[in-house]
């Protein structure tokens, strides 16, 4: 199971992907929003998209996990 987790405190601004997507490394799959700036959340690796633990709004910490990967 492969992890792709928060890199910062934010908001969970945009989903850009649903569960069953095939993702490649690189690819941005969640927007946060923190301090009034858009963070770009990428794909450390290709997989397909198994879980996502986050909705839009939600708040986030750091390291908290926002999508698994099967």
């Amino acid at each position: 199971m492969k992890e792709i987790q928060s890199s910062m405190a934010g908001t969970v601004f945009q989903l850009l992907v649903g569960e069953g997507d095939s993702v490649t490394a690189g690819q941005t799959v969640i927007v946060l929003e923190s301090m009034k700036m858009e963070i770009p959340v990428e794909a450390q690796m290709d997989g397909t998209v198994g879980e996502i633990k986050v909705a839009e709004g939600d708040f986030v910490n750091e390291g908290d996990v926002l999508v698994v990967l099967a």
